[in-house]
């Protein structure tokens, strides 16, 4: 069993941030920092990386380590077995996000070895994503980190262990040399006090918090069922409480550097930069206008290059947690591991391929399991509930190797965590209400897929 298991707190920990943090916390936070208030929009953010965020957390660690099986098989432990289903719901969810998340390494894989070869220089990076972007091109790499991702996976706990040790360090060492970089920057104080200062009368606009609350649900990994998998492989006297509130801060805390990255080196370029953020979608921010800006800056090419880096290390240790949530559900029923992941690996980049070669399947997909996610975080809700809410914080939480005791508030923040996903459901569709049906945003076509899922 041991060799099962993550070898030392350290290196569950590196397992642990590289699944949390991915391009959502580099590509997607300065931008929806910056559409929603900068300063303001933090201060929600934090409120519910406590209300949202760290209670689910708990919830997962909690529940894998007690029953020592994937999704699946612990929602039938917790809850009996005719609720089953709500495991599997959750793995799928995160397994179909993973078909178009390889697509996104893809791209950041195309475009390190661009920034390496000096093809983004002199205003191409427009070119090259209007070029590459939806092509049969985008296969190879789609492709390549689907095979990337397999490789570490192969290697058992131990594999994404090692990986983890050299990736996570490395992702870190590259988003602060990079925010170092950008608060040198000339006017780079212009980006810090829009990020950091809040305009209080912003933080009455309902939109900011609910922003903020997707954010969290999206880069903590949070109700995705993949910290649930890792704590499977955690020792037996693991301080998960600890673990909990570590992951989540430190998750955080890439999210805020990349942001001090991102808006610092936008506003030394371009003071009046608000508005041609909140303008751009996350593919532009990235592959579109960054390198643009890279190369108005001082050394910029290298940095560029750099920021490539730390995006592959952010996208490929995310996705070999969402191969290995994938293969702890297949194992569990009865499939060889090494076999399986053969299987695996071919079938998961098939899948990706519509999202590879098509924008607008592309978007759906991204809006579908988006929104599905937020069940996921209700199911991990209701099986609290279920055991019972108490029983679960003395029974599962608070067991005789934690340190950090878990109080009573946690028991009051779980069943608001039911009250926020719901919201977060009402609130994303209510925005797509006008939208063509069966388009690519529409209800009828994101709900028979959602049906289609859950039978």
């Amino acid at each position: 069993m041991s060799s099962q298991m993550f070898s030392s707190r350290w290196g569950l920990m590196l397992a642990m941030l590289g699944m949390a943090v991915g391009t959502g916390n580099i590509w997607r936070f300065p931008r929806i920092a910056a559409s929603n208030g900068g300063g303001s929009f933090l201060i929600a953010w934090v409120c519910f990386l406590l209300l949202w965020s760290v209670p689910l957390i708990l919830t997962e660690f909690a529940m894998g380590k007690a029953t020592r099986r994937g999704l699946v098989g612990s929602f039938a432990e917790i809850m009996g077995e005719r609720f089953a289903w709500m495991g599997a719901w959750i793995a799928w969810v995160a397994a179909a996000i993973g078909f178009y998340y390889a697509v996104v390494m893809g791209w950041t894989l195309r475009f390190l070895v661009a920034a390496a070869f000096g093809q983004l220089e002199n205003g191409r990076s427009a070119e090259l994503w209007e070029e590459f972007s939806f092509s049969p091109a985008v296969l190879v790499f789609h492709f390549a980190a689907v095979g990337m991702a397999a490789i570490v996976v192969a290697g058992g706990v131990r594999g994404i262990e090692r990986a983890a040790r050299i990736l996570m360090p490395s992702l870190v060492v590259l988003v602060i040399i990079l925010a170092i970089r950008a608060v040198t920057l000339p006017g780079a104080s212009a980006g810090l006090e829009f990020l950091f200062k809040p305009q209080w009368s912003e933080l009455a606009d309902y939109r900011i918090w609910l922003e903020a609350l997707t954010q969290n649900a999206w880069d903590t990994g949070a109700g995705w069922g993949l910290i649930l998998t890792y704590a499977v492989y955690s020792r037996a006297r693991e301080d998960t409480n600890l673990n909990a509130f570590l992951l989540g801060f430190g998750n955080n805390s890439i999210s805020l550097l990349s942001g001090i990255m991102v808006l610092c080196t936008i506003f030394s370029i371009m003071p009046n930069a608000r508005a041609e953020i909140v303008g751009q979608s996350n593919e532009g921010l990235t592959f579109v206008w960054i390198p643009q800006l890279f190369n108005q800056m001082p050394g910029g090419s290298f940095f560029m290059v750099l920021f490539f880096l730390a995006l592959v290390f952010a996208a490929w240790t995310s996705l070999v947690s969402i191969f290995e949530l994938i293969m702890r559900v297949l194992v569990e029923l009865g499939l060889p591991r090494r076999p399986t992941l053969a299987v695996l690996a071919p079938v998961v980049a098939l899948l990706g391929v519509p999202s590879a070669l098509s924008q607008p399947f592309f978007a759906n997909q991204d809006f579908v399991w988006s929104v599905a996610l937020m069940f996921s975080g209700l199911f991990f809700a209701l099986a609290v509930m279920r055991y019972g809410v108490r029983r679960f914080r003395e029974e599962l939480i608070n067991t005789p190797d934690q340190d950090l005791r878990i109080g009573k508030w946690w028991e009051w923040v779980i069943r608001l965590v039911m009250v926020e996903a719901i919201v977060l459901i009402v609130w994303w569709i209510w925005q797509v209400r006008e939208e063509p049906l069966f388009g690519p945003a529409g209800l009828g076509n994101m709900a028979t897929q959602w049906l289609i899922a859950a039978v």
